[in-house]
């Protein structure tokens, strides 16, 4: 067990070197999974996981090219661009979504970057969908620093913004955006009072340095990421990633988590996009690694997603806690897919 990784378990490092993280990953499994556990022990209970609901507030037409996406408006994949949605029907599926068990509301938007006449609407809804006692996450592209400031004004607690993998690979899935730009956007919401919420996406066609360089990459911010979530690739039709993608088998994802929760040690890591891929046992495992976050509901923005009540039942055969229950979250959640 590498001396320097054990030193971590209780305060975050930002000085991780990429020998440590090949060591961490080779580990015997048993040994990986028992240090995660460990590290994951000293900071959060064990036991409980943390649900959010994730909902596309605009859908489509974006002028990004991410090789991996429905959205982009440079590949065919069948996806209809919508415009914003209206701010009742947002704070409807908010109320559902929580009445479901989440705990938190992510509004998402594919734009580059928000015009300003947009965010002043955002930032309507999440003052509407604080109001109700939620957690709220927005993702919209890239900020300035006065729309950052806009956004916790309006009471918006996370941004999301992910770097999507490593600086090595992340030339070869996206042209138009750089991997500063993503980084500078979390710095002006971190300088603006926002916890922020950053990960990545395995298995499109990366090797397994370019996972662990992403998460070196989070791991020495001068912050680290309050979320981490893991998405694993979701198929999606027309998008060039379809050439390349080769999902991580189930060791290979537990090694995954583990490592991201030894080496961010206090932030919340969740399974995102891809779960419907995982079986229980997977999930399970995941969860003993390190993982203690999931997004409820049967779609993830243009995606599926297990539904709720496949979660609740797993949740409460595994003796977890969470906001979901399996005889009444399905049906709420589902009357707002």
């Amino acid at each position: 067990m590498p001396t320097s990784s054990v030193t971590s378990i209780h305060q975050p490092r930002h000085d991780w070197q990429r020998h440590e993280a090949d060591a961490l990953y080779a580990l015997p499994f048993s040994d990986l999974i028992f240090q995660a556990q460990s590290v994951h022990r000293s900071n959060f209970d064990p036991n409980h996981i943390e649900t959010a609901s994730l909902l596309s507030i605009k859908t489509g037409g974006c002028a990004e090219d991410c090789g991996y996406c429905s959205q982009s408006a440079h590949y065919n994949t069948g996806l209809k661009a919508t415009k914003l949605m209206d701010q009742d029907a947002v704070v409807a599926t908010a109320q559902r979504a929580k009445d479901a068990g989440a705990s938190r509301f992510c509004m998402a938007a594919a734009w580059r970057n928000p015009k300003d006449k947009d965010l002043d609407r955002v930032c309507d809804m999440v003052s509407a969908v604080k109001s109700l006692g939620m957690e709220t996450c927005a993702t919209l592209g890239m900020l300035t620093d006065d729309q950052a400031k806009r956004l916790h004004d309006a009471g918006l607690d996370f941004y999301n913004h992910n770097v999507d993998t490593s600086p090595e690979f992340y030339g070869k899935i996206i042209t138009t955006r750089t991997m500063q730009d993503r980084i500078d956007t979390l710095s002006r919401a971190h300088d603006a009072g926002l916890k922020t919420c950053c990960g990545g996406i395995i298995g499109m066609g990366e090797a397994v340095d370019d996972r662990l360089g992403m998460l070196l990459l989070l791991a020495n911010m001068p912050h680290h990421p309050d979320s981490v979530p893991i998405n694993m690739w979701n198929e999606v039709k027309g998008v060039p990633v379809n050439d390349t993608a080769e999902r991580p088998d189930a060791i290979a994802l537990a090694r995954m988590i583990a490592v991201a929760r030894i080496m961010m040690p206090k932030s919340v890591v969740r399974l995102s996009a891809g779960r419907q891929y995982m079986t229980d046992e997977l999930q399970a495992l995941c969860f003993l690694a390190g993982a203690n976050s999931i997004f409820i509901g049967d779609v993830l923005l243009t995606t599926k997603n297990p539904q709720t009540d496949r979660d609740a039942n797993l949740l409460d055969r595994l003796g977890m806690t969470s906001g979901i229950s399996a005889t009444d979250a399905a049906p709420a959640m589902r009357a707002s897919a």
